[in-house]
């Protein structure tokens, strides 16, 4: 799926306005909660990090043995 700025730009935009509806590009979304909203937040700017060749950032948990 292709995200734009112009969704991720309406999504903080009702996220800084504390409503759950967001309109862009002649739709409208409304999510569930505050918690639904800053995952799609999230999903997007991953999104469209990808899309312009930004790393996305990794973890990994270390490993010891007693040695």
């Amino acid at each position: 799926m292709t995200w734009t700025q112009t969704e991720l730009d309406a999504l903080k935009a009702a996220y800084a306005s504390g409503t759950l509806r967001v309109s862009y590009d002649g739709r409208t979304v409304e999510y569930g909660s505050e918690a639904d909203l800053i995952r799609r937040i999230r999903v997007v700017e991953r999104g469209i990090a990808t899309a312009i060749g930004k790393p996305r950032p990794s973890s990994s948990l270390a490993s010891f043995r007693k040695g």
